[in-house]
């Protein structure tokens, strides 16, 4: 028995090759407006909806679909003698295939100057109608949305002459996840729109759109369930991109952990090197190539890099590989790896590599990038935290800081190469969790001190770390992610070897620690930046 299609596209893209391929296997082509043209313009025999309807297109195309004659072909249940028989009483054709995409609504409000009746235009009303109609009658109905279905549905007919149960649920499946997504993107940006007509930041309704990249063995520890998934339209240079090229499978704790050092290390411009450990960086570096950068970044903290999560900003060679492989290793991740680097981690089958490509305005100055995106730097424009049955939503924590935006408080200026090492310290505090105490000269960080109830007791830390990896202090700065409450906490890096110390500034006290700095002969610079991560 023939099949009837029914096609009607906004995004045209493969479908006369579908429609043509579909007609010589023997089906009946319906379609509408633009897409019939379309396909009879290619020489196809095409039946006009209107003449299935008995209607013409009216309203300027709004309504052509939306008619028993295309809605009961959809939703009519073969099974059920009264369906048919009600069929056959109005004279309506059942429909088997259901070929629509929507009209572009997220292409035309991600447009600069799109106003808000150009989006209205854009909403698709009979297309997700009918797409419902089919893909909740997925028994009788295969309802294609995509193009990229095009293809393994063809085969399917060639092969069998229909559509086996378990495609036709696939493609409801598919079917229903496109129209949640469709009116998810309508109801957040309707939802934004204030009644001066501009766009509120937050709307009032958030719409979150994920999809499933794979479950995973356990969550945060073996008695959780767990699964990792990505934006709908994932940032370019984000986690979600990589290509796992080797190793066992991700855990919920490499991702998490992936993630951190991922996006520490593409804040830096020249070649560098994360290692990150429960979260915190526990060492970062700066150098000429990869394995300088490692090298560094792992004389910070030997004891607490094994076991880590490693990143790099430039392609892993074989010299870097080689350093690597020394240590045991969770996950390493780059941008890429030479063949000399793949063959030597062959050795080491469990070792994760990810690779994934960098941003693809990576390395621009601002000006160069012109005023781009958030998403253009492949960084989230806002992040969103749960707290029971609520989420906290704000913009991200994306502000970079450059010489100019430093403010010299003490009596004595930083010299040039403690500015450089001031700046290298406050990209890695930001990434540290509070409080974050960060030694560092040279390019790497020397000592870290993380996650502590008290500022002074992260200094503590950090000088402590510094001494078990053997590190000398002397001519150290010191970023602290946020202001010093008290001058306590600037005593201790000092007496450690500091002298130099860039934070944000803003205390009751700052006079305080001004002149605490100033009796200690050391210099200070503010950022009127804070950089707290919870």
């Amino acid at each position: 028995m023939a099949l009837t299609a029914l096609i009607s596209v906004s995004d045209k893209t493969g479908i006369v090759e579908f429609a043509r391929a579909l007609h010589a296997l023997g089906t009946q082509l319906v379609s509408t407006g633009g897409t019939a043209k379309l396909l009879a313009d290619a020489g196809l025999p095409v039946t006009e909806a209107a003449e299935l309807t008995g209607f013409p297109e009216m309203l300027d195309g709004r309504v052509k679909t939306l008619h028993p004659m295309v809605h009961g072909g959809l939703l009519a249940r073969r099974d059920l003698p009264e369906h048919m028989a009600a069929l056959k009483t109005h004279g309506i054709q059942t429909i088997d295939l259901l070929v629509v995409n929507l009209y572009p609504f997220e292409a035309t409000v991600a447009k600069p100057g799109c106003t808000l009746e150009d989006a209205i235009e854009n909403i698709d009303i009979g297309g997700p109608a009918m797409v419902r109609s089919a893909a909740k009658n997925w028994k009788d109905v295969g309802v294609l949305t995509d193009a990229a279905q095009y293809g393994p549905v063809l085969e399917e007919l060639k092969a069998n002459g229909k559509l086996a149960d378990k495609t036709r649920f696939a493609l409801s499946v598919a079917a229903f996840n496109r129209i949640s997504d469709y009116d998810g993107a309508i109801s957040d940006y309707l939802s934004r729109i204030q009644e001066d007509g501009s766009h509120a930041l937050f709307g009032g309704q958030a719409n979150g759109r994920f999809v499933k990249l794979q479950d995973l063995r356990y969550g945060e520890n073996p008695h959780q369930q767990a699964a990792f998934y990505r934006d709908l339209y994932p940032a370019p240079g984000s986690l979600v991109t990589a290509v796992q090229l080797q190793g066992k499978e991700l855990s919920y704790n490499n991702i998490a952990d992936g993630d951190a050092a991922w996006e520490c290390v593409k804040s830096f411009d020249a070649p560098a090197c994360v290692i990150v450990k429960h979260a915190n960086p526990c060492g970062v570096a700066v150098g000429a190539n990869p394995l300088e950068a490692y090298s560094k970044a792992f004389q910070t903290d030997p004891t607490s890099a094994f076991g880590g999560i490693i990143a790099f900003n430039r392609a892993v060679d074989g010299a870097a590989a080689q350093a690597v492989s020394k240590q045991f290793v969770e996950v390493l991740m780059a941008p890429g790896f030479s063949d000399e680097a793949l063959d030597i981690f062959k050795a080491k089958a469990n070792v994760r590599l990810l690779k994934i490509d960098l941003p693809p305005s990576y390395g621009a100055d601002s000006a160069a990038r012109g005023g781009a995106t958030d998403w253009d730097n492949g960084r989230n424009a806002v992040d969103v935290k749960r707290v029971g049955s609520g989420l906290l939503m704000q913009t991200a924590d994306n502000k970079e800081l450059t010489l100019a935006d430093l403010k010299v408080v003490t009596q004595k200026a930083p010299t040039d190469a403690e500015l450089q090492d001031l700046l290298f310290a406050w990209k890695v505090a930001k990434y540290v969790k509070s409080n974050a105490i960060v030694f560092c000269k040279g390019g790497m960080t020397m000592g870290v001190g993380a996650g502590q109830m008290s500022r002074l007791d992260s200094a503590r830390i950090a000088s402590i770390k510094a001494q078990h990896a053997k590190l000398e202090l002397s001519g150290t700065v010191v970023a602290s992610d946020a202001f010093f409450p008290f001058r306590d906490g600037l005593d201790v890096v000092v007496d450690h070897g500091a002298t130099c110390v860039i934070q944000p500034g803003g205390s009751m006290r700052d006079q305080e620690v001004i002149d605490a700095a100033n009796e200690r002969g050391v210099a200070m610079v503010f950022t009127g930046v804070r950089h707290f991560r919870h």
